[in-house]
């Protein structure tokens, strides 16, 4: 295996694909495109086995599928956690991904809502998320003795702000996609390139990301966001989020699409004032990635600190 030639779009929203379905864009140039599987490939060939943090997106889920391609079933297993910070959904599609593609997978139960520096929600939760569950895979060593931790971390992850990285490091768990230096769009590109139906699923963070540094997590809000979530996505908005501020909702579609919300508003809000919240307001500047981390600049509440 070396170099595979791929046709890819230029559009907009900056992904190369053979077709932009994030976006809907209308006006895509079409390029020519070479991939170079070579470092992947030769990344693989030194591992000895590999135990995944698979969590059902497209960079985790793409990592367990190169371990299976490159190493074989018996040489990897990819692990998600049933934490009550992912969606049930999201639970339900990463098995099915792994049981389509014949995927070795093992779901877990961490236990970060028993630890006070998570469900306490400091600026550095995500350490601690990533903590409990690199330490279970870790230990999953005794069973599986020699192998390596890999996690779908990208280069482009490694400019952001992700307290997990710590972890990842603490723990020494290695990154294969940003090792042979692939961003999020060379991830799609050959997810895509592979046909996994995953390639175009738009990023699906964890639900403590949508409470409030400082906010308490509690399982119920968690279920909470999420319902409140399907009933945005039922309404025909499949990327959004719902902000957790305690009895009021606040919902961010794309920025594109607020102007279709006013067709939907009073559906949304009744859907979402049925699961207990007494008030939903609908975010003017859309969905932002990461919109709660603004609040971290200048801040100091870290756990541990």
């Amino acid at each position: 295996m070396g170099r595979v030639g791929i046709f890819e779009v230029e559009c907009c929203c900056k992904l190369k694909s053979k077709e932009c379905k994030l976006t809907g864009c209308k006006s895509p140039t079409i390029i020519p495109f070479i991939m170079d599987l070579n470092p992947i490939r030769d990344w693989f060939a030194e591992c000895p086995g590999a135990l995944i943090a698979f969590s059902g997106g497209v960079d985790s889920s793409l990592v367990a599928y190169l371990a299976k391609y490159f190493l074989g079933e018996e040489r990897m297993l990819a692990v998600i956690s049933a934490s009550p910070s992912l969606k049930l959904s999201d639970l339900d599609e990463a098995k099915a991904f792994a049981h389509r593609h014949g995927i070795p997978v093992r779901v877990i139960a961490t236990k970060e809502m028993e630890n006070p520096n998570y469900f306490q929600n400091p600026t550095n939760r995500c350490y601690y998320c990533k903590h409990t569950l690199y330490d279970e895979l870790v230990a999953l060593g005794e069973e599986f003795f020699g192998w390596w931790v890999l996690n779908g971390t990208n280069t482009e992850d490694l400019g952001d702000y992700r307290p997990g990285l710590r972890a990842a490091e603490e723990f020494a768990v290695r990154s294969p996609l940003a090792d042979v230096d692939m961003d999020k769009s060379g991830v799609r590109q050959l997810a895509e390139h592979f046909n996994l139906k995953c390639w175009d699923k738009p990023a699906s963070p964890c639900l403590s990301s949508r409470i409030p540094y400082g906010e308490q997590i509690t399982v119920e809000k968690l279920r909470q966001v999420e319902a409140a979530e399907a009933v945005v996505k039922k309404a025909g908005f499949h990327i959004n989020r719902v902000r957790h501020f305690g009895d009021k909702a606040r919902v961010e579609v794309p920025a594109d699409q607020t102007k279709d919300l006013h067709l939907s508003k009073e559906a949304i809000r009744s859907g979402i004032l049925a699961l207990g919240f007494t008030e939903v307001e609908f975010d003017d500047e859309g969905f932002v990635s990461g919109k709660l981390n603004r609040v971290i600049l200048g801040t100091s509440f870290i756990a541990g600190k």
